[in-house]
């Protein structure tokens, strides 16, 4: 299994990536957000990666932190919802925003992704609710980006290092949202309640830390 790749950046398609890694290429399917913040061609890239295995086909999908991989593997295991889908909804949504909305029961955020329909983006909520706090409270340990500093390139005259641009402020709230919740449930907050609070608190504050996530969860989860 191939779970990294870092090399230099090759080439760049619509939908994927040609990165060397000491002369060979590979092609990895990345989303549209992840493809936006690819480097120049010629400078170093890493990706975390999950090879899809078919009778006929092998493909490697990247993604620049953990925490988009797990969602990729998570939305993969709803029934409809193939390589393509999951992709469509991480690159519209990236992985803060699959999270939010899946904990949110929010199917239009879903559904605003390239060829998901409304059924599909309700059979998506459906499965995944229950599962969305658990890839959440693990969003400090996910939420890294796969750096590319250790990449060596080996040219005559060496392309700049840059590693992909990742949303850091995804990254940052990402860390924040892990902490606030495991924060409510260490409280005693079911993990459910815990999360639907915080999702619906950083929708609506997505620049808060921690601590402003927490205060305002617990208003939240207050008794009426």
């Amino acid at each position: 299994m191939i779970g990294r790749i870092s090399g230099r950046l090759d080439w760049r398609g619509p939908d994927h990536v040609l990165i060397d890694v000491r002369g060979v290429g590979y092609i990895v399917h990345v989303s549209d957000r992840t493809l936006a913040g690819m480097p120049a061609i010629g400078e170093a890239v890493s990706l975390y990666t999950d090879l899809l295995v078919r009778e006929d086909l092998l493909q490697l999908f990247g993604f620049p932190t953990m925490l988009e991989k797990e969602w990729h593997k998570l939305l993969m295991t709803v029934q409809g919802v193939g390589a393509k889908a999951s992709m469509a909804i991480l690159g519209t949504l990236g992985a803060e925003g699959v999270g939010r909305a899946i904990t949110l029961g929010d199917a239009r955020s879903v559904q605003a992704a390239p060829g998901v329909g409304p059924k599909l983006a309700q059979r998506v909520i459906l499965e995944l609710k229950a599962k969305a706090p658990g890839v959440m409270a693990a969003g400090v340990g996910l939420s890294a980006k796969a750096g590319a500093e250790d990449v060596v390139i080996e040219d005559a005259a060496p392309a700049p290092r840059k590693a992909a641009r990742v949303d850091e402020g995804g990254a940052r709230r990402a860390a924040s949202t892990a902490d606030a919740l495991s924060a409510l449930v260490n409280l005693g907050y079911g993990q459910g309640d815990a999360a639907e609070a915080v999702a619906l608190v950083a929708g609506e504050q997505p620049e808060a830390d921690t601590a402003t996530l927490i205060r305002a969860s617990l208003k939240r989860l207050a008794p009426k």
